[in-house]
C-alpha cells in the first residue's frame, strides 16, 4: 500500500449511515464536517467529550453508549475508528476490510483504507490535502499547505477565476480604517474578483496597487458631477457599470454605514433593481483609538461609548447632534471628521459642563504608517491642533481613557 499513493474522491454522505466509534477528541474535531455532510451518524462509545455529548443532545447524532461489538458497522458507507482501545481498533478495521467499508483509523493510518484530508472552505470551495505516503506523514506540514491555499484564496493573493455568467451586482465593502491588512477577508476577496472598483477617497489605498491590470480603479472624488450631487453621480455610476454585467465594489472607508452614506447607495441600487452586498468593515472609530493604544472602554473608566460627526458646529441648524447632553456624559465620546470644527466643539461641551481638563487625543492617519497622536485637553485642544498642525483625517477621543493606558512612547 506504501507504493501507491491515494485516491482522492469527495464523499457524498447525506442520509447515508456512518459509524463513529470512540467518543474523544478525534471524534470531537470530525463530527461537525460529517454532521455538515447529512450523514446518518452513529457514535458507538461508553463515554463522550461535553462538545460530542452535545451534538447527541441536540439530535445531530445518534449515541449507542456501550464499547465497540461485531457488527457493529453493517450497512455503513463510511466508517472512524478512534477509540483508545487498540484491540477494539483493530477488530473494527477488520469487520470494515469484510464489509467494504471505507474506514479512517486514527491510531494507524497503515492499516486503514482511507485518509482524512486537511480540509477548508472558501466561498463554496472546499480544499483537501493529503500526503502521498502513510509513512512518514507530517499532519502541521499537510495542515499548513491547506492554511496556505484556503488564506490565498480567501484574500484574493491567489486568484482562482470564476469561469462562470455573473450576474450584474455591486458589493458595497467597508475597507477599514486605512491598514490594508484590515479589511475583511470576504471584502479583499471581493476586490480581487471585481471588474471596477469604484473607491473613496478614505479607502485603504493600498489595496488598489494589488488589482489586477485590467480592473477598472474610479476615484469616486472625480466622478463629473454634471447636474447631480456628489452622491447622485456616484450612485448613477454604480447603477451604470452593474447594468453592463460588471462586477463592482465600492469601497469606502472604515464601515460602509458609520457616516459613509452606504444606505443612500444601497437605497438608490435596490430602487434600480440591482443587486447590492453589503460587507461590513472595521470603524475607525474604535480602531483607530485602539491602534493608538487608547480603549474606548475601561473597567472601572469608561462603561460607554458615544461616536459622533463633527463635520458641521454645534451651533449649524443642520447639527442633529445633541451637545448638551453629550457634555453630560460620563464616558467616551469619538468624535469623526471634527478637526476643523474642534475649538467650537470643545467650547459648547465646556459650556455645558465638561471640565476643561478632560483628556483629549487626537490620532492622525490611524493604522497607517503615518500615524501620529497628539494629547491636549478640551482647554487646549484647539490649539493643539493648530501648533502640531493636525490634519484630516483624524480621529478624536474626548474622556478619561485617554490617559487609561501607558503615555504614548513610553
Amino acid at each position: 500500500m506504501a507504493e501507491h499513493p491515494p485516491y482522492p474522491v469527495g464523499l457524498r454522505l447525506s442520509g447515508r449511515r456512518v459509524v463513529v466509534l470512540g467518543g474523544g477528541q478525534v471524534a470531537q474535531r470530525r463530527l461537525p464536517a460529517l454532521i455538515a455532510a447529512g450523514a446518518d451518524i452513529h457514535l458507538v462509545s461508553p463515554e463522550a467529550t461535553p462538545s460530542v455529548e452535545a451534538m447527541a443532545d441536540a439530535g445531530e447524532i445518534t449515541w449507542h453508549r456501550r464499547p465497540y461489538r461485531e457488527g457493529d458497522l453493517a450497512d455503513a458507507w463510511y466508517a472512524l475508528v478512534a477509540t483508545s482501545d487498540p484491540e477494539a481498533n483493530t477488530a473494527a478495521s477488520a469487520e470494515a476490510e469484510r464489509g467494504r467499508v471505507w474506514c479512517v483509523r486514527s491510531d494507524n493510518a497503515d492499516a486503514a483504507t482511507a485518509w482524512t484530508p486537511a480540509t477548508g472552505n472558501s466561498e463554496g470551495v472546499t480544499v483537501a490535502v493529503l500526503t502521498t505516503e502513510a509513512k512518514g506523514r507530517d499532519p502541521r506540514h499537510t495542515a499548513a499547505v491547506r492554511d496556505a491555499v484556503v488564506e490565498g484564496l480567501r484574500d484574493g493573493t491567489l486568484v482562482a477565476p470564476h469561469f462562470r455568467t455573473r450576474s450584474p451586482g455591486v458589493a458595497l465593502v467597508g475597507g477599514g480604517p486605512g491598514d490594508p491588512d484590515l479589511i475583511t477577508v470576504r471584502g479583499r476577496r471581493l476586490l480581487a474578483e471585481a471588474d471596477v472598483v469604484i473607491a473613496d477617497r478614505l479607502g485603504p489605498r493600498g489595496l488598489l496597487a494589488e488589482l489586477p491590470p485590467h480592473v477598472e480603479v474610479i476615484d469616486a472624488a472625480k466622478i463629473p458631477y454634471g447636474r447631480f450631487m456628489a452622491q447622485e453621480a456616484i450612485n448613477n455610476a454604480l447603477i451604470e457599470h452593474a447594468r453592463q454585467g460588471k462586477s463592482v465594489v465600492r469601497l469606502k472607508g472604515g464601515d460602509p454605514f458609520v457616516f459613509g452614506r452606504g444606505m443612500e447607495e444601497v437605497q438608490a441600487l435596490a430602487e434600480a433593481g440591482i443587486t447590492c452586498t453589503v460587507v461590513p468593515g472595521i470603524s475607525s472609530s474604535i480602531s483607530v483609538p485602539g491602534a493608538a493604544g487608547i480603549p474606548v472602554t475601561h473597567r472601572g473608566v469608561a462603561h460607554e461609548f458615544t461616536v459622533v460627526s463633527g463635520h458641521v458646529a454645534p451651533d449649524d441648524d443642520r447639527s442633529l447632534v445633541d451637545w448638551p447632553s453629550l457634555a453630560g456624559l460620563r464616558g467616551t465620546l469619538v468624535i469623526l471628521m471634527g478637526i476643523d470644527k474642534i475649538g467650537q466643539i470643545a467650547d459648547t461641551l465646556m459650556a455645558h459642563g465638561k471640565a476643561p481638563d478632560t483628556p483629549v487625543a487626537l490620532v492622525q492617519e490611524g493604522t497607517t504608517a503615518a500615524q501620529r497622536r497628539v494629547d491636549a485637553t478640551l482647554a487646549t485642544v484647539a490649539v493643539a491642533v493648530r501648533a502640531e498642525e493636525v490634519r484630516p483625517p483624524a480621529v478624536i477621543v474626548i474622556g478619561p481613557v485617554v490617559t487609561a493606558g501607558p503615555h504614548p512612547g513610553a
